[in-house]
């Protein structure tokens, strides 16, 4: 098992690093006849490409996405679906310097602990660019789901220390950060000013929420679906923590105040977050992601090379200031594809 594939029944495995010719994933298991295009791809890679909003990267990729295999007359065949993402704003020389260091907070030490051997340009396979093949597998997912009347949508609660204090989904695609609160949205941006002019980064936390999900998702001893919805958000680099419904807030709850009461019209409050025993329960299924500062800052810091002795580095080159709000379409691929994987295990389980 080398770690690169994901799922069972929908199953996905992402291929390429930051710096080399391509990105891409090789998708098994999509039901055949589902109508889609580059384009209903290509929508959702757009939304996390380098280079756009208040804090980006400067790195310019188009991101355009290619089909080799699995489609034809605009639907799907139901045999592998292999996509294709070529990388063409490539900038090594910045790296050059960094070849034999291990960088604090990236993956540069464990990478060479474990390989013997590392792409040291960009990161390699420890880049975020990695999650385009997650992405347009997610693009997939959203059209199985959507069958189903499942939507996903993931958004930014907090930025820097700044909280939302309103959910207002009508104001997400009103400002770059995808933030439900827009006088929250304007003290972010301000936050992401400020770390920028120290050389530094930012943090935060993403909330995704799944509506139209239907009771009965998930397994219920290894394969909860919270279990592996956490293994799917953990799984992306810059996410350090995963909350369920009230999550850790429950730890200080009494059991009259955790337990959701349910009557005739359904639960009357989530706390569960939309899954209890593992499984789905219909309710709104809702997440939250601890997204850590981007590690790549021109602030001084001490590292190691690899002969062992202590250096003292200040990395250059195109960051961005936060993951936010590029790894928001990031989190719902993940959360589509293990709702879509067990999906289909429902529809195998009752032999649909």
């Amino acid at each position: 098992m080398s770690g690169n594939s994901f799922g069972q029944l929908f199953r996905i495995t992402t291929w390429g690093e930051s710096h080399g010719k391509a990105l891409g994933v090789v998708i098994d298991g999509c039901p055949p006849r589902l109508e889609l295009s580059a384009e209903d791809i290509q929508q959702e890679l757009d939304r996390r490409r380098p280079g756009r909003g208040k804090g980006a990267s400067p790195r310019q990729e188009k991101d355009r996405v290619e089909i080799l295999s699995g489609i034809f007359d605009g639907k799907t065949t139901g045999t592998p679906i292999s996509l294709l993402v070529w990388n063409e704003d490539v900038d090594s020389r910045p790296y050059e310097e960094l070849k034999n260091v291990f960088r604090p907070g990236h993956g540069d030490f464990t990478y060479q602990a474990k390989y013997g051997i590392r792409d040291h340009r960009g990161g390699g396979r420890a880049s975020a660019r990695e999650t385009i093949g997650r992405v347009a597998a997610g693009a997939l997912a959203k059209k199985i789901l959507q069958g189903e009347g499942i939507e996903i949508l993931a958004y930014t609660v907090e930025l820097g220390g700044i909280r939302v204090e309103e959910r207002d989904q009508g104001e997400i695609e009103k400002n770059p950060l995808r933030c439900p609160d827009r006088k929250a949205a304007e003290a972010m941006e301000a936050r992401i000013d400020e770390a920028r002019l120290r050389g530094d980064s930012l943090g935060g936390v993403v909330e995704i929420l799944a509506r139209g999900c239907p009771a009965g998702l998930g397994e219920p001893v290894f394969d909860k679906l919270e279990a592996d919805l956490a293994k799917g958000l953990m799984s992306i680099g810059a996410v350090r923590g995963v909350e369920v419904g009230a999550g850790f807030q429950v730890a200080r709850m009494l059991g009259s105040e955790c337990n959701d009461p349910l009557d005739s019209t359904g639960f009357t409050k989530n706390d569960a977050g939309g899954i209890l025993g593992g499984i789905s329960n219909g309710a709104d299924i809702v997440l939250r992601t601890a997204v850590k500062p981007i590690p790549s800052i021109s602030v001084e810091q001490t590292a190691m090379d690899s002969s062992g002795r202590s250096v003292s580095l200040r990395i250059q080159g195109r960051h961005d200031v936060s993951a936010i709000p590029r790894i928001n379409p990031v989190c719902e691929a993940m959360v589509a594809i293990v709702l879509a994987d067990h999906l289909l295990r429902q529809r195998a389980l009752k032999g649909e």
